[in-house]
């Protein structure tokens, strides 16, 4: 299994807008129409964040992340969330060897540097939150040690909505560990007619080699770009503007939980992402507006009222947009 030791050198990063067009343009040779919902992917792979996608069977999260899967040098696994599976299903466990009398940890098959988690809310919250240390602190414990995941360490999760039959929402607290939740829609009418001409021969094919996916981005160019990200630069004016979008959120009637300061530094970071693609070292308030519902929505809980009047987590997010001043 691969891990990564060491130092970062900045020396060696890579350049942060041809990766992400390089890996948007792998991608793009299997998805089609989704130009929001890859770049939102690649974000979160370059400022070590985790993504759930969200979508209606059949959109092709699944195909997504397995497309962004072969598009990465790294060790690669695959979990899929049922009702009976077990929290040491994911995380491992201690066996017994005969051979020398000892138990011995068997990882399990979270131990990747890319996973995924698929149809997350299938499975009860007891085994949902068997990631939640693995994705909060990079470490999975068991019997009283605590054993190392692989650096970089990302998870891609997919769930169905859950008005559909079978499927438990995540708790908050597991949803907070989420960078970005995406909304996987249908498809324009001419990304589907391509998705039907260009897929049908392939339809329910395990393999990508008629695609051409190749392996461009490895671990170091992940950890040198986490790097770089990290340091672009945020002015005081824009850091007050993300304090007043969250703060707004506390305030406004139509959420029953507001954002935390968590949901902030994960607004800021997407942003600093967000800007390094279009070639900048610095965050404009257009970068936070771009980060801001797929950094926020799976954060807040709707009050009932607003509820019953069928407003949406995304049609409240815009209002508080429209009504925090943006800086100059």
């Amino acid at each position: 299994m691969s891990t990564e030791t060491g130092a970062v050198s900045r020396s060696n990063a890579p350049d942060i807008p041809t990766l992400y067009r390089g890996a948007v343009a792998e991608f793009q040779k299997v998805i089609f129409g989704q130009d929001d919902t890859l770049r939102f992917c690649v974000a979160a792979l370059l400022s070590n964040g985790h993504v759930l996608l969200e979508g209606v069977p059949g959109t092709a999260k699944t195909l997504l992340v397995r497309t962004v899967a072969a598009s990465l040098s790294m060790d690669f696994s695959r979990i899929q969330f049922t009702p009976d599976l077990l929290p040491n299903d994911v995380t491992g466990s201690y066996v017994y060897r005969p051979t020398n009398g000892e138990f011995e940890f068997r990882p399990g098959p979270v131990f990747a540097n890319f996973v995924l988690a698929d149809e997350i809310n299938r499975a009860p919250a007891k085994t949902q939150s068997a990631l939640l240390e693995a994705m909060q602190e990079g470490v999975v414990s068991q019997e009283k040690t605590a054993h190392q995941l692989p650096r970089p360490f990302i998870v891609f999760a997919t769930q169905n909505p859950v008005e559909h039959e079978g499927t438990y929402p995540l708790p908050l607290a597991q949803l907070d560990r989420f960078m970005f939740k995406v909304l996987v829609d249908y498809p324009d009418e001419t990304s589907e007619e391509r998705v039907l001409a260009e897929h049908h021969a392939n339809a329910g094919s395990a393999s990508f080699s008629g695609f051409g996916v190749q392996p461009i981005v490895n671990q170091g160019d992940i950890l040198a770009a986490r790097e770089v990200i990290r340091d672009t630069f945020v002015r005081p004016e824009v850091v007050r503007y993300v304090r007043k979008l969250v703060q707004a959120t506390r305030e406004d009637p139509n959420f029953l939980v507001g954002a935390s300061p968590r949901a902030g530094l994960t607004l800021l970071m997407g942003a600093k992402s967000l800007a390094r693609f279009d070639d900048r070292d610095y965050v404009t308030p257009d970068d936070i507006k771009e980060a801001f519902a797929p950094s926020l929505r799976h954060r807040l809980v709707l009050s009932p009222g607003s509820e019953l009047e069928d407003v949406t987590v995304d049609d409240a997010l815009r209002q508080v947009m429209n009504t925090v001043e943006v800086p100059r």
